[in-house]
C-alpha cells in the first residue's frame, strides 16, 4: 500500500508518556496494515527522548529527529521544512503544542496534501487568551483535528473556543497482556501512577488517603512515577503523619506489574485528556476512582468498573477509598467488569480502524488537490468547514 505515500508523525518528545506510549502501539499497528510510517522527534536533549527512540525503532518504525535550541527555534524551523521538502510525506500529523506550531505551519509552506493534529491532553497554558488564539490559528493549517476523548473536545471548546463539536474523537487503545494476576495482599493496597506534578492530583489525594487511614488503619498506598513535586509531596505526607504508609516508588516499568500488586487503582487528576492508567488498570482487573473529568467519565462506568468522583476534593474521594478498600469482594468484582468494558471497547485494534478511517477519507477527498493554507475544522468558533 506503499502508493499511498509516507505518513510521517511529528511529536516533540521529553520521555514516555500518555502519548509516546500511544504512539509506540498505533504506529506499529499502522505499519502492519501496509503504511509506510515514519516519525521526526523534536526533542532538547532530554535522556527520556532516546528511551522513546530506542522504543520505537526497536518496533520497526524508522526515526529521524531534529534538536531544539528553544521553544522557538527558527534553525529548526528552516530544518524542518527542507526535511519535508525532500521527503513529500502523503500525511503529517502532528502530536501536542511544539509539533503543531512547526509542523502544522512547514506542512503548509511544502504542500504536504494532508495535515493532521491530535490533541491530547489538559494544560494550564491554554488557559491563556493569547495561547488560546494562537492555537486556533495555527489549527487553521490542518485538515482534520483529532481529540483523544469527547471531555478534551469539550475543554477545548471551553478554555479556547475551538468548535468541540468538530474534533474527531480517537481513544487510546490497549493491547491484552495475558490474563492478569489476582489481588492476594492481606491489606488493601491502592496505587497513583503519573507525574509527581500539580494537575495529577496528588495532593488531594494524600488528604484524602490521610482519613481514609484513619477509619482503614491497614491501608496503604503506592505512588509510581516522578517529577518536581516529589519533595513537596513527601512533606505533605510527613506533616499528615502518613510517611510511614505512602511508598514512593518512582518511575516502573512495565507499569501492569504495579498495578497487579495493588487492590484499587487511584487516578485523582485535575485534568486528564483521556486516562491511560485507568484503562491499563481496568485491563488488568483492578477497579479505578477516578475523578470525573476529561475523558476519566468515558472510561470508568460509576458504580460498575469503579468510582467516580469530583475532581480537587478530598473528602468524596476519601469515602470512595473507604468504599472499595473495606469491601474487597466489591473491588473484585468491579475490577473483572472493568477489565471486560476494556476488551470489549477499548483494544488498540479500534484506535488503529479509527486512524485509518480518518487517513483515507482526507487522501480520498484531497487527491490531487493542491491543500495549502486550506482551513481546519476545529480552527475557530466560526470554522470554515473543509
Amino acid at each position: 500500500m506503499s502508493q499511498r505515500g509516507t505518513v510521517l508523525h511529528l511529536q516533540k518528545v521529553a520521555g514516555i508518556s500518555g502519548s509516546e506510549a500511544h504512539l509506540l502501539s498505533l504506529l506499529p499497528g499502522l505499519k502492519e496494515r501496509g503504511w509506510d510510517i515514519r516519525f521526526l522527534m523534536l526533542h532538547e536533549h532530554e535522556p527520556g527522548a532516546g528511551d522513546f527512540a530506542r522504543e520505537l525503532t526497536g518496533r520497526g518504525i524508522p526515526l529521524d529527529s531534529i534538536p531544539l535550541a528553544a521553544d522557538v527555534d527558527p534553525i529548526a524551523f528552516l530544518r524542518l521544512a527542507a526535511y519535508l521538502a525532500r521527503m513529500r510525506p502523503a500525511i503529517l500529523h502532528t502530536h501536542l503544542v511544539h509539533a503543531d506550531v512547526y509542523g502544522q505551519l512547514t506542512g503548509a509552506l511544502t504542500g504536504v496534501p494532508v495535515r493532521v493534529s491530535t490533541k491530547h491532553g489538559f494544560n494550564e497554558f491554554r488557559e491563556n487568551p493569547g495561547f488560546a488564539l494562537g492555537d486556533r490559528a495555527i489549527a487553521s493549517f490542518a485538515h482534520t483535528h483529532i481529540a483523544i476523548s469527547r471531555g478534551l473536545a469539550r475543554y477545548l471548546e471551553e478554555v479556547e473556543g475551538f468548535d468541540g463539536s468538530s474534533f474527531e474523537i480517537v481513544h487510546y487503545g490497549i493491547e491484552p497482556d495475558g490474563v492478569p494476576r489476582p489481588y492476594t495482599g492481606g491489606v488493601p493496597r491502592l496505587l497513583c501512577v503519573g507525574r509527581l506534578i500539580p494537575i495529577k492530583g496528588h495532593i488531594v489525594l494524600l488528604r484524602a488517603f490521610a482519613e481514609a487511614r484513619r477509619r482503614i488503619p491497614g491501608l496503604r498506598l503506592d505512588i509510581a512515577g516522578r517529577g518536581p513535586l516529589e519533595p513537596a509531596l513527601r512533606a505533605v505526607a510527613k506533616e499528615l503523619e502518613i510517611d510511614d504508609a505512602v511508598h514512593f516508588v518512582g518511575y516502573v516499568a512495565p507499569v501492569q506489574r504495579a498495578i497487579e500488586d495493588a487492590a484499587i487503582v487511584i487516578v485523582p487528576s485535575m485534568g486528564e485528556g483521556f486516562g491511560m492508567v485507568a484503562l491499563e488498570a481496568m485491563e488488568r482487573a483492578r477497579p479505578v476512582i477516578a475523578a470525573e473529568i476529561g475523558g476519566l467519565g468515558e472510561l470508568v462506568e460509576a458504580g460498575v468498573t469503579g468510582l467516580l468522583v469530583p475532581p480537587g476534593e478530598a473528602e468524596p474521594l476519601e469515602e470512595a477509598i473507604v468504599q472499595l478498600a473495606g469491601d474487597l469482594e466489591l473491588a473484585v468484582r468491579m475490577g473483572e467488569a472493568g477489565r471486560q468494558r476494556a476488551l470489549e471497547q477499548f483494544l488498540q485494534d479500534r484506535c488503529t480502524d479509527r486512524t485509518e478511517l480518518l487517513y483515507r477519507a482526507q487522501l480520498q477527498a484531497r487527491g490531487g488537490r493542491n491543500s495549502t493554507g486550506s482551513r481546519g475544522r476545529a480552527a475557530s468558533r466560526e470554522p470554515a468547514r473543509s
